[in-house]
């Protein structure tokens, strides 16, 4: 089974105490005493772990667990064997996540890559930046001439901050990262290998003198609680900023081009391609390898599935997903018209053999 060998080993907890934690009731009291040292899968679970479980799909593996305790929603609660313990809750999953949460905090967010607590010697900090008391500062990295960073912020190994950039308090800065012309909220994650701030892509293609370049003079912007995966891009502005809003999560291996504005608490998964100025609501949510065209207005609340296209607006709360992207309703309509079609014409094609 997985071992979190890299983070602290979480205590020693007694079922009455983790009941308490995840505000679930232990069915049977008289095991409150049970120990459990750990959090597993239904799978890889032994006596000592707490596992959960919230979806018939895993009935199987909750029928064979060798799990101590399992976190489980009443609708569910006769599938868990009698060698577990139940702990009956409405939400398993956020209940595992609450005591996950407590005995891995020190996961949640990176800290220092090689321990460090204060400024490497190897880093290079230009005089005229100003840190706050409380900035770690990890070997190698270069933080460029007037640059303000807030006190509990970490910058990783590597990283290369430009002038002028702005980073508030209690951010993280990933190894090998590449920070220019943006200015960051408090509390951002951005994991290792980002490149934030570059110039986007503008040219007049095709013109007498080749593709000529166009300069792009805004800004990134990145508001408070903003978490940005490893590998991702995201371009400044040409003539108006790029901006990322409040508490929006954002995955790894994303692009987002010049003068893009996201929302606030949107969902970005991996690998999506936004094309320069989008405008994206709030609470947005896009599946993996989402690619949308420039210019367009994604409205609050909308949804688009995984691996969809999309060259039009989307309405608020719109569901839409294919390609090209459309009311989910109608694709999936659209599909089973396309499989009767191919059905039929097979059909028609064996009838015609036999004639």
């Amino acid at each position: 089974m997985a071992q979190p060998i890299f983070f602290t080993k979480p205590p020693a907890s007694a079922l009455a105490d983790i009941a308490a934690l995840a505000k679930a009731e232990l069915v049977d009291p008289g095991r409150g005493g049970h120990i459990i040292t750990g959090l597993a899968s239904l799978d890889e679970a032994g006596p000592m772990h707490l596992a959960f479980f919230d979806n018939l799909k895993y009935a199987d593996e909750v029928e064979a667990t060798k799990a101590g305790a399992c976190l489980v929603s009443p609708r569910f609660e006769a599938q868990v064997p009698a060698h577990v313990a139940v702990l009956r809750v409405a939400q398993p999953f956020r209940a595992f996540v609450r005591i996950a949460r407590e005995w891995h905090g020190d996961a949640l967010r990176p800290q220092s890559w090689v321990g460090n607590d204060g400024v490497a010697p190897s880093a290079i900090i230009d005089p005229s930046a100003r840190l706050e008391d409380g900035v770690i500062v990890d070997p190698l990295a270069v933080i460029g001439p007037d640059v303000e960073i807030g006190s509990g912020t970490v910058i990783g190994v590597g990283a290369v901050i430009g002038p002028g950039v702005k980073i508030g308090r209690d951010c993280n800065v990933g190894a090998r990262t590449a920070i220019q012309c943006t200015l960051i909220g408090n509390n951002v994650l951005i994991h290792p290998g980002c490149s934030i701030g570059q110039d986007g892509y503008g040219f007049i293609f095709f013109g007498p003198e080749g593709h000529l370049k166009v300069p792009q003079t805004g800004r990134v912007l990145i508001q408070n609680d903003v978490e940005v995966g490893a590998g991702t891009t995201i371009d400044r502005g040409s003539l108006r900023d790029t901006v990322i809003g409040e508490g929006t999560k954002i995955d790894n291996q994303v692009q987002i081009g010049h003068n893009v504005t996201i929302g606030r608490h949107c969902l970005l998964a991996a690998q999506i391609g936004l094309a320069g100025s989008l405008t994206i609501g709030d609470n947005v949510a896009l599946g993996a390898k989402v690619g949308i065209n420039n210019h367009l207005k994604i409205g609050d609340g909308a949804q688009v599935t995984a691996m969809s296209g999309v060259k039009d607006d989307i309405p608020p709360g719109g569901r839409w997903g294919g390609f090209f992207a459309k009311p989910t309703k109608q694709w999936f309509k659209e599909i089973i018209a396309v499989e009767r079609l191919v059905r039929d014409s097979k059909a028609d094609a064996k009838d015609e053999g036999r004639e």
